[in-house]
């Protein structure tokens, strides 16, 4: 099983990415955001606990997140493998994470982060802007401040994968398709030492 971390900033082409990942190496993408309003919506245990942290303005545990995760492990028993999607943002949520995987007799295969300039970032997120209809990518001081919160959060999640010699920088700038190429790379490399 092939897991992938996507990491990026805002405006770092993780969506279009991760779309075209999943179609070339039929990966499930896992993104908490998406599980954590199926769950609501099927009304699953885990899903009403959730629901009580959102409507109280919380942040959900990420026991109640870790344990939406185990069940979609489980409920694909013969996928080729997942792309993370949202999730580890902190070196905690990494550790129970890896926790999890280990009792699943699988691991994270690779971080794979897209990095881009920051300016690059902001021109891309506030032409984004003109069309998304998004508020938070119409102002570049929002912008701004949206890649420097990035950073410091994720960059303990970068060192705690690094230890493992899981992170990988991948350029993040150029066309769809060069960046595409580069990703494949990295998979491809762990495709075949799976094998």
């Amino acid at each position: 099983m092939v897991n992938i971390i996507l990491f990026g900033p805002p405006g770092s082409g993780k969506g279009t990415q991760s779309a075209n990942l999943i179609k070339k190496y039929g990966l499930i993408h896992l993104s908490t955001g998406d599980l954590l309003r199926s769950e609501i919506e099927a009304q699953t245990p885990l899903g009403l606990e959730a629901k009580k942290f959102m409507d109280a303005g919380q942040l959900v545990p990420d026991e109640v997140v870790i344990g939406m995760i185990s069940s979609k492990l489980d409920a694909n028993p013969d996928t080729r493998g997942f792309i993370f999607d949202g999730f580890p943002r902190t070196t905690a949520q990494a550790e129970a994470l890896d926790k999890l995987l280990t009792l699943k007799k699988t691991s994270i295969s690779a971080v794979l982060s897209l990095e881009v300039p920051e300016d690059e970032l902001i021109k891309r997120l506030l032409n984004r802007g003109l069309t998304s209809g998004r508020s938070d990518d119409a102002n570049e001081d929002v912008v701004k401040a949206r890649i420097v919160e990035y950073h410091n959060k994720t960059a303990p999640v970068a060192d705690h994968y690094a230890k493992y010699g899981k992170f990988r920088k991948i350029k993040g700038s150029g066309t769809i398709d060069e960046i595409f190429g580069l990703l494949s790379k990295e998979i491809d490399d762990l495709v075949v030492e799976r094998v």
